[in-house]
């Protein structure tokens, strides 16, 4: 035979009112003062106050009117509803009337600080109207007790009443600290989001145009080392390795003056000083690949105008320089003041946008797809030359920085001759 063995598990023991509702189970600290409440009545109705001793059927009022204390927090009217006409029993029977005394009170503060103000009114009014109804047979001694007490159901009253606002009160001031903690926080993350685009932003523009550059005169010096090497152009070639040289440093300077930022975010001279409109002229004569024609009639504009206008020139001498798919590329460069506004225009003579790109062949079919995302959901294109299609941040690059000033941008093919054409307005007066 086969012993076959079963665990048996003893159900556990359920909590004391595990099987009612919550609201049936009164609070600990309530149960506690209406025991305790109960014990100082029992108290003084043996020793102190008028009226006679209770007897069985005072004992069992006293006792009973301090069973709805318990849940007086929870259903205050209703306590209240169930008390009055106890104690009015109990006092109408002439047994000592200063035991429920302290009851009556606790329940009356009780309804005051969990009631508004009009409704305590309402039943301050209706309990001293029922207690007068009970007192006036016993003619003006009887009245002397009446105010007595109406002072104090009173004091009751506009001590609950005082509790309430001050609870409400503490409340909002939390809620108001705790959403001005919620609206620091969206600010501070919000700032971090801006200020990690910015630098986003900034090493785009930086890396793209200075690794063109290098590209470019590395292009330069190869191209004279392969054509002829019996009759090396050492000049052309130590020409073309300065000028990369010198781009590196350029570079390194604006990378170190970008990455400071992250560096010690609380320092005033973080962010650098700011390139601008004096910059172009620099950045002009450093972009190799290209024979630039810069004119700025401008004055003295905003630094951050001034930056915005630096950054496009920078992005569209890069796109051009890239894309332009010629040895012998201009590009014409026109900043001026008009109308309350900087105008930047930068136009290349490239087949970007001409026979290359139509039939989307060689350099030109990179920089025709810029065109293209250019007229559609801004994205831009850093594809390398004969890549068409590559995505990248140019364009959309350009869009921001003048959008940070409250400007617009606009790219597309030329329409007076063949190449590019890149066109920003930027408000002086205006705000991101």
């Amino acid at each position: 035979m086969r012993t076959v063995q079963a665990t048996v598990t003893a159900p556990r023991p359920r909590p004391a009112g595990a099987f009612l509702p919550a609201s049936a189970v009164p609070p600990r600290q309530d149960a506690a003062l209406a025991a305790g409440l109960a014990a100082l009545a029992s108290a003084i109705a043996v020793t102190v106050g008028s009226g006679r001793h209770p007897d069985a059927l005072g004992w069992t009022l006293l006792l009973v009117l301090h069973v709805p204390l318990a849940w007086r927090r929870r259903v205050p009217l209703a306590a209240l509803a169930i008390m009055i006409p106890l104690i009015a029993f109990y006092h109408q029977q002439d047994f000592n009337h200063s035991a429920p005394t302290a009851a009556s009170m606790v329940v009356l503060y009780t309804v005051a600080v969990s009631s508004g103000p009009r409704r305590t009114a309402v039943i301050g009014c209706a309990v001293i109207a029922l207690m007068l109804l009970l007192k006036i047979r016993h003619g003006m001694a009887g009245l002397a007790v009446s105010f007595q007490i109406s002072g104090w159901i009173i004091s009751m009253l506009v001590l609950g009443g005082y509790i309430r606002v001050y609870r409400e009160n503490a409340a909002a001031a939390l809620e108001r600290a705790e959403r001005a903690e919620r609206t620091r926080e969206e600010e501070a993350r919000r700032r971090v989001a801006e200020e990690r685009l910015r630098v986003a932003r900034d090493l785009h523009d930086l890396l793209a145009h200075s690794i063109t550059l290098i590209g470019v005169r590395t292009s330069v010096a190869a191209h004279v080392l392969a054509t002829d090497p019996e009759r090396l152009d050492r000049a052309a070639v130590a020409r073309a390795l300065d000028d990369i040289a010198e781009t590196c440093r350029t570079a390194r300077g604006e990378l170190r003056t970008t990455l400071d930022v992250l560096r010690d975010p609380d320092s005033p001279d973080s962010r650098g000083p700011l390139p601008g409109l004096p910059g172009l002229a620099d950045l002009a004569r450093a972009t190799a690949g290209a024979e630039v024609d810069l004119t700025v009639t401008a004055g003295e504009v905003p630094p951050a105008v001034g930056a915005a206008a630096y950054r496009i020139v920078q992005e569209a001498l890069t796109n051009a320089v890239r894309h332009g798919g010629r040895e012998d590329l201009t590009v014409r460069v026109r900043v001026d003041e008009t109308d309350g506004a900087l105008r930047v225009r930068v136009s290349d003579d490239g087949v970007g946008a001409g026979a290359g790109a139509r039939t989307g062949e060689g350099a030109g079919a990179g920089y025709a797809g810029r065109a293209g995302d250019a007229d559609s959901a801004g994205k831009a294109e850093d594809g390398t030359p004969g890549t068409p299609g590559a995505p990248g941040y140019g364009l959309l690059g350009m869009r921001e920085r003048a959008r940070s000033v409250g400007g617009t941008v606009t790219a597309g093919p030329r329409t007076d001759a063949p190449g590019f054409e890149v066109t920003a307005v930027l408000p002086l007066g205006g705000t991101a």
